[in-house]
């Protein structure tokens, strides 16, 4: 199989294709993926939950982030990996763009992700003029949580759906190459997804957006205590984690997954 970059994730939308995502830290899981059909391995922050089990990802630095990318990389010969940007490593442009370097060029990630509101679209703009690619995360944005007072569905009522929409199209206008959408009601993902020519991927974000995501360990029922509403254990009816990673990738790209039974609605 070909290497999956941006151009094949521009290609996939444009054809109405879906194509599979999920999260991983280590290269064991990441070849699994890989082999799988996985097509995006996202290094996610959530590690500082899933594997050093802390309440929230604020704890994450960026050593760790750079260190998980790397592994992620060894494992990875086919997926685009993205990495997420950890908490108050992007504050302002310049330290973005001194810590987006460091995930590409000392953990190799091919795109950087940034949990973004209205006024980042300095800080997008600006990764882009240096050929860095960005994945710009709306809705629920993790490392808010605090603020938010727990993690909610966004976007619910029309001036904050407006709102939403008007910030996806304002950071693929300054360069953003993907769209995260997270914990949104499905006609929000929809009317995103049909407003931008950036790929969107969903996680709690209906099955219209371009591609889905999912946290390793929800997808395979390790996750203690309850799994989010928009997740699915995929170990339990197939047996292994590599027969788990296929059969979800195949349902994402075949528009099995997510159904209505996944949405926040």
């Amino acid at each position: 199989m070909s290497k999956v970059t941006l151009s094949t994730l521009r290609k996939l939308k444009q054809a109405g294709e879906k194509f599979a995502s999920l999260t991983a830290y280590d290269a064991g899981f990441a070849r699994l993926m890989d082999q799988a059909g996985v097509d995006v391995i996202l290094v996610g922050d959530s590690l500082g939950m899933v594997v050093q089990g802390r309440e929230t990802t604020l704890p994450v630095t960026m050593g760790e982030m750079v260190y998980h990318t790397r592994c992620v990389c060894r494992g990875s010969e086919r997926a685009l990996v993205m990495s997420d940007m950890p908490f108050m490593s992007y504050a302002t442009p310049a330290q973005a763009l001194d810590n987006a370097a460091r995930l590409m060029k000392e953990g190799g990630a091919h795109c950087v992700k940034l949990e973004v509101h209205g006024g980042m679209v300095e800080t997008v703009r600006l990764l882009a003029s240096y050929g860095i690619p960005v994945c710009a995360h709306l809705g629920l944005l993790p490392q808010t949580v605090h603020k938010l007072g727990g993690y909610k569905v966004q976007g619910r009522d029309e001036a904050a759906a407006a709102e939403m929409i008007a910030a996806a199209q304002a950071m693929v206008d300054a360069g953003a190459d993907i769209l995260v959408l997270e914990c949104v009601p499905s006609a929000l993902g929809r009317a995103i997804t049909a407003a931008v020519e950036a790929p969107v991927i969903g996680i709690g974000a209906g099955a219209d957006t371009d591609g889905q995501v999912l946290v390793l360990h929800d997808m395979l029922g390790v996750t203690p205590g309850k799994r989010p509403k928009f997740s699915h254990d995929f170990l339990q009816a197939t047996g292994t984690v590599q027969a788990a990673f296929a059969a979800y990738a195949a349902a994402v790209k075949e528009r099995r997954f997510p159904t209505a039974a996944h949405t926040v609605d």
